[in-house]
């Protein structure tokens, strides 16, 4: 049992979303979130009918630290996954 939250949703974030959906005893509440919600919505309206998981969608700039911390701070997730490509990473998040 594990509030989850994934930030970005293209193309490869959405299958690492519809397999999370598919394990709810281990991802039982999950939020998607990226710069366009209305992604974010589509794509919770497909998974929400065949899944058990408890589905939510922010919106959020990944390039903004504090959108970052503050939707963590409000979501409060047990892990957060990344679905971003590595060249928009922002400045501060590069090692």
């Amino acid at each position: 049992m594990s509030r989850l939250l994934v930030i970005g949703c293209g193309g490869v974030a959405q299958v690492a979303i519809s397999k999370c959906c598919q394990n709810s005893k281990t991802f039982t509440e999950l939020c998607i979130a990226s710069r366009t919600k209305s992604k974010c919505d589509a794509l919770k309206e497909k998974l929400q009918p065949k899944t058990d998981t408890v589905i939510t969608t922010a919106k959020v700039n990944a390039d903004s630290k504090d959108e970052l911390v503050a939707l963590i701070k409000e979501y409060k997730p047990d892990a957060v996954l990344k679905h971003f490509l590595i060249r928009t990473l922002p400045s501060w998040m590069r090692a």
